[in-house]
């Protein structure tokens, strides 16, 4: 018996707002974009991947164009550890490719983390701690103020260490659970933290406010958004980033609105993959870009390299209706559709038209690798004449 009464809203909406983002009807430029595939991706594997595996995606996330990939928590695993000095010790890390490594707000762990990283040309240290009122009360049992201490103490000794360590470091913080955190207290504790690492427009200091758990309309994470980035510290040194999950199947919607409210990169995963119903799917958001026009400095153009790779490494099935990368996502059966198909594409040739705009069809196939004959228009019980049609002229040349 399902229950109503059990559940209400646990998200806490901004006091005051200023609803700029409403006034944006789309996203005009691509986010920095941070490939978490190899870390929270790889932690939600039902078998996760082997030393070999993580090597061939690390290579496909540098050729699709990620400059920013989350490589793993070296102190949480030895295999996580094996695979990062892998790279630093094979010096596999492009020059324009920083890694990034995990690590919470823990003494020991920010050791053993710097230790791990020892030698890296460009790494971001990615310290966090949760800070929602349901971690505060029931995990750690703390009050505001001592959490924001964890914080704090995180921060100068990842500060500290950065200046005794050989490498390259940048800094990223995120308060964990921050869509159940009031959003005063978050930008609180944010403040807190920047005020210890005091980052500079040369160096500018990330800071990440995760979709940990969806809790609300995708509006309300823009108006978090906004309410924090119009209140953080040192700004101008500051890139404000996101890291959504889907618990909600809003994931897509939360992360573009957060990009319209202020929003600067976006942490995310291809195909969506990650804990319960995965982190936001980098692939979607690419291409809506990209088919608004906004070239998303990603490059998707070999699909079914990019399908098959991640099927047979992290064992997980692309799913048939999977927006853009799905086999039947161009696919039209309805008469009704392919008609209207088969007449634009026509038109589309007849004109020597550079605009993509063919009915039902919102990319054009190619694009991605994919084409006309085996991925557009198909043949069942429910197919018309025109579809017919259009397969017997470009397929075997007949004009009926």
């Amino acid at each position: 018996m399902m229950d109503a009464s059990k559940y209400a809203p646990g998200y806490y909406p901004p006091k005051e707002n200023e609803y700029r983002w409403v006034k944006k009807d789309h996203v005009e430029q691509a986010p920095i974009w941070c490939s978490v595939d190899l870390r929270d991706g790889n932690q939600a594997l039902v078998v996760p991947m082997d030393l070999e595996e993580k090597l061939e995606f690390y290579k496909m996330l540098v050729a699709i164009g990620f400059k920013e990939i989350e490589v793993g928590f070296p102190a949480a695993s030895e295999t996580e550890y094996e695979f990062l000095r892998t790279l630093i010790d094979n010096d596999m890390i492009p020059e324009d490719v920083t890694i990034q490594v995990l690590t919470q707000c823990r003494d020991h762990i920010i050791r053993k983390t710097f230790e791990a990283v020892k030698g890296a040309p460009r790494a971001i240290i990615h310290f966090y701690n949760s800070t929602s009122v349901a971690q505060r009360e029931q995990v750690f049992k703390k009050s505001k103020e001592e959490i924001k201490q964890i914080a704090i103490e995180g921060a100068k000794l990842v500060k500290k260490l950065s200046q005794e360590y050989e490498g390259n470091f940048l800094f990223e913080y995120s308060p964990e659970s921050f869509t159940g955190t009031e959003p005063d207290y978050a930008l609180e504790v944010c403040n807190a933290v920047l005020d210890v690492m005091q980052p500079t427009p040369d160096k500018p200091m990330i800071i990440n406010l995760p979709v940990t758990v969806e809790m609300s309309m995708p509006h309300i994470y823009a108006n978090q958004i906004e309410y924090c980035s119009d209140r953080l510290n040192y700004r101008d040194s500051v890139i404000l980033s996101t890291h959504p999950h889907n618990d909600r199947g809003t994931g897509v919607a939360d992360t573009e609105l957060a990009l319209l409210a202020g929003a600067q990169r976006v942490e995310c995963c291809l195909f969506g993959n990650g804990e319960r119903t995965g982190n936001v799917d980098a692939i979607t958001l690419a291409m809506n870009m990209y088919t608004h026009g906004v070239d998303p400095k990603l490059d998707f153009s070999n699909m079914p390299e990019i399908v098959e790779i991640y099927e047979r490494v992290c064992r997980m099935p692309v799913s048939d209706r999977q927006p853009y990368a799905g086999n039947l996502v161009f696919a039209a059966f309805s008469g009704s559709h392919q008609d209207a198909i088969a007449k634009g594409m026509h038109y589309r040739e007849d004109n020597e038209l550079h605009q993509w705009s063919v009915p039902y069809i919102p990319l054009d196939p190619h694009d991605i690798s994919r084409t006309y004959d085996a991925d557009v228009i198909r043949i069942n019980s429910q197919s018309g004449k025109g579809g017919i049609g259009y397969i017997l002229e470009t397929a075997y040349g007949y004009t009926l």
